[in-house]
């Protein structure tokens, strides 16, 4: 992975809370620091200013979420945190390419979450200041006019777990890094445990969060077994002696596509978005 991500568990901190910055900072393997949803626009100045005062002791494991595209903090958090030299922003509610175009010199995590974003993240992770994908069900299901973006079991609509699957594809196949969504319900960690292991199961490469208590689940989940690595070492083993021809291994055929599957579980970093 890309330093910028330092690990797989993303935690959102509030702009406005420059108390915390730190110990979030510590808790995550990148912190993100909120300049959008988590401060209210009495407080954007504010924010603003305290997280650029921030950056420094940081380090390039900061990100800052600035505010969206057309509102009326975009681009003096943009102009702000160009003074700070800051490195990393995300940005939130792209629906096109052409609004990282004045980003450049920033390495951008682009935010797909309305229906217009999803359907252009192709087109948005190709962009070169993006460096990454985000997607987010709950901002999407507003723009749709929804109620909710689960079921009553906890399971994602359909439509939802569509727009999971798109940024996902978009991000892999421009060679982005892909980034899932939070869980909303920060209490849930059995829900928790489950989605991010869907999450690495499909190839995401890290997953956000909005509570300390949820980055040591998701570094748990993100890390292969003792079973993985022991299938791993065996399977990549016998691949050498067998000179690159398929085999059979544990009752499958064992061929680049799974030889691949074996060396990322060995070295994560192999094979994983930002190419």
């Amino acid at each position: 992975m890309k330093a910028f991500l330092g690990g797989p568990a993303l935690l959102f901190c509030p702009g406005n809370r420059p108390d915390r910055f730190l110990k979030a900072h510590a808790r995550a393997d990148s912190v993100i620091l909120d300049l959008e949803d988590a401060v209210g626009a009495s407080d954007k100045f504010q924010a603003r200013r305290d997280v650029c005062a921030a950056l420094p002791e940081l380090g390039d494991n900061a990100i800052v979420r600035v505010n969206a595209p057309g509102t009326p903090w975009h681009e003096d958090d943009v102009a702000a945190l160009r003074t700070a030299s800051a490195q990393t922003i995300m940005v939130p509610k792209v629906e096109s390419p052409s609004q990282l175009d004045s980003l450049k010199g920033f390495d951008v995590i682009a935010i797909c979450e309305t229906a217009a974003g999803v359907l252009h993240s192709e087109a948005i992770a190709s962009h070169p200041q993006c460096i990454a994908l985000l997607w987010g069900g709950e901002d999407l299901i507003a723009d749709l006019g929804g109620r909710r973006s689960r079921s009553p079991q906890g399971v994602y609509y359909g439509v939802v777990a569509q727009a999971r699957h798109s940024v996902l594809l978009a991000a892999a196949a421009a060679g982005k890094f892909a980034i899932d969504a939070i869980h909303v319900d920060f209490t849930d960690m059995e829900g928790l445990r489950k989605e991010t292991s869907e999450a690495v199961d499909m190839g995401f490469d890290a997953k956000a969060c909005i509570h300390p208590n949820n980055v040591g689940i998701i570094r748990e989940q993100f890390a292969p077994t003792q079973t993985e690595l022991t299938w791993a070492a065996e399977v990549l083993a016998m691949a050498d002696s067998h000179g690159g021809d398929v085999f059979a291994f544990q009752g499958r055929m064992i061929d680049e596509p799974l030889l691949l599957q074996a060396r990322r579980i060995i070295n994560p970093t192999q094979n994983s978005g930002g190419k």
